[in-house]
């Protein structure tokens, strides 16, 4: 197709092309390689009367009101968790841990760290250890008892177990039990257990029961530093009196401790990450027995390499689309914004250059027309051609051709004047060249 009709269908044969080129170029950015993010995940907890999944139930609501959905699920405890996060295809998104699975704890290897990322470290945790009259001041006396530490996977029994070997006390010296919580609890009032042991918060629903049961004592382990000098992972802190009501505990308790870790999949969305990240702000701000408001959720303590998106967050908040809209809703603004206003700005462009690169070439084509008259037109005057008969001739002939050429070629209006004009000039050259004939 010759570039006159080109010019003059230029919104069918132009711009209609490149809109439609634009808009698959921006469908498929779009879904390549910049994709929308999932509006759903999951998150790996523990035990149904565990601590975690009372975070976890939070976290469902504040996720909720961002336009996320939050789907937990229950496990045997933080091996679990863990095992879900690097599972592939990955079981989860979202996992709690406890401390001594990452880079504190000198049993860790390094695959535990694979693909997990820390987002923060939510909270801390207390190793609690429960049992009838008297209290049990040393871990050397729980050998031969039976002993309630949660599920064999669960982070309770998996610390317990470092605890004794540690003691040089022999795990098959203990008669386990997988009871945990309230079960454990009343199987312990009963007297079918001799203990209960359990890692942690001071506001688990788990751990206030067994405070607040008149029949049970909470130990008061003894070289609580030494030990936390041997694993890195643990510190020893003071549980003041009554600092979780009226006579819980009845008298300062030093207690061995362990932060709590909100990990993720390291290939999770960024923006997932960071939405996860200021949602545990939210629900971990607050103070707590063992720190003050404000200092969870951090990165200090962290056992896992820390998420950049976590970082950002951390210190400067959410961007201001993010803090006040929808999730779903500020994805699709940056992807309007990254994707399709820099391809609409190319698109205007293109459709102002293509047509005038066309009437350019169109306009060119005339010139040169405008450059060849202008040289018969000086030889002319210049008397540089022979006036006879066969050069006048040939010059007729180019004239002629000329003109044909012309007539046949189709000009938008806006180029009517200039064919019109050039028209006139070729008959004006041709009327001189009838006055040479004359002569």
């Amino acid at each position: 197709m010759n570039s006159a009709a080109l010019y003059q269908h230029r919104w069918l044969m132009i711009r209609l092309p490149l809109a439609v080129l634009a808009l698959a170029l921006a469908s498929l950015v779009w879904v390549r390689l910049y994709p929308m993010p999932p509006t759903q995940l999951t998150i790996s907890t523990g035990l149904a009367d565990g601590a975690y999944q009372f975070y976890a139930n939070r976290y469902v609501e504040a996720f909720s009101r961002r336009g996320i959905e939050l789907t937990v699920l229950a496990s045997e405890g933080s091996t679990q968790n863990l095992e879900r996060l690097q599972s592939d295809p990955p079981q989860t998104d979202l996992a709690l841990v406890q401390g001594g699975y990452g880079w504190s704890s000198p049993m860790s290897e390094s695959s535990q760290q694979d693909g997990v990322q820390t987002l923060a470290s939510v909270d801390i945790e207390a190793l609690w250890l429960f049992s009838r009259n008297p209290p049990i001041r040393s871990l050397l006396q729980l050998s031969g008892l039976r002993i309630a530490a949660g599920p064999e996977r669960s982070g309770h029994r998996v610390l317990l177990q470092r605890l004794l070997m540690q003691q040089r006390i022999g795990l098959d010296e203990l008669i386990w039990s997988d009871l945990s919580g309230q079960a454990a609890n009343e199987a312990l009032t009963r007297g079918e257990i001799d203990a209960v042991f359990m890692v942690a918060s001071p506001s688990s629903p788990g751990v206030l029961a067994l405070l607040r049961n008149p029949a049970l004592t909470l130990a008061t382990l003894e070289r609580t530093t030494a030990i936390a000098e041997r694993n890195n992972y643990l510190e020893s802190r003071l549980l003041p009196q009554d600092g979780l009501g009226a006579n819980l505990p009845p008298s300062d308790t030093p207690m061995l401790t362990t932060p709590a870790h909100l990990l993720v999949r390291q290939d999770l969305d960024p923006a997932l990450k960071r939405m996860a990240t200021a949602v545990a702000m939210e629900v971990h701000g607050k103070a707590g027995a063992f720190h003050r408001a404000g200092e969870f959720p951090s990165l200090r303590s962290s056992d896992f390499p820390s998420a950049p998106e976590a970082r950002q967050v951390l210190l400067r908040g959410l961007g201001p689309m993010e803090s006040v809209l929808p999730f779903w809703w500020v994805q699709v603004l940056q992807r309007l914004l990254i994707i399709c206003v820099p391809l609409l700005l190319l698109t205007v462009a293109l459709f102002r250059m293509v047509p005038a690169w066309v009437r350019w070439r169109l306009e060119s084509r005339i010139t040169r027309w405008y450059g060849e008259l202008k040289f018969i037109e000086n030889d002319l005057i210049n008397k540089n051609v022979d006036v006879g008969g066969m050069e006048l001739s040939r010059i007729n002939g180019r004239l002629r051709e000329m003109d044909q050429a012309i007539g046949s070629l189709k000009l938008p209006k806006e180029l009517a004047q200039r064919w019109y004009t050039l028209h006139q000039h070729v008959d004006f050259v041709r009327s001189r060249i009838r006055g040479y004939r004359g002569r």
